[in-house]
């Protein structure tokens, strides 16, 4: 049975040597990120504490997603979703690829909430 993180692992492999990306470190100090996949110092995509896989996207492609049924909302422990991650509850050949290529384009582009 392939788990969380053997998927994962195998998108760590996908982007490790593109620019500017920082795979997990293995072994690193618990905490939101700690197995995360980075670029230029900001995570855009991670396995959560749940174990659930979890992207960062522009807000308004997150709703789209939860539309869709292909995520739902990220807490973080909190009681208020965080607006621009989303846990992707889809699990279809592809679909965590696609949205960590996404994930990676937009926090490349400094993925900042608009002002």
């Amino acid at each position: 049975m392939t788990t969380v993180h053997d998927r994962f692992d195998d998108i760590v492999t996908a982007f490790v040597g593109r620019p500017g990306v920082t795979p997990p470190i293995p072994g690193g100090p618990r905490r939101f990120g700690s197995d995360a996949l980075s670029v230029d110092g900001s995570v855009f995509c991670m396995v959560s504490s749940g174990e659930r896989f979890v992207v960062k996207l522009p807000a308004a492609r997150v709703d789209e997603l939860i539309a869709a049924s292909t995520g739902e909302p990220f807490r973080a422990g909190k009681k208020s979703p965080m607006r621009q991650w989303l846990v992707v509850t889809d699990a279809a050949p592809g679909v965590w690829e696609s949205l960590a290529e996404e994930a990676y384009a937009f926090t490349r582009e400094g993925g900042a909430a608009p002002r």
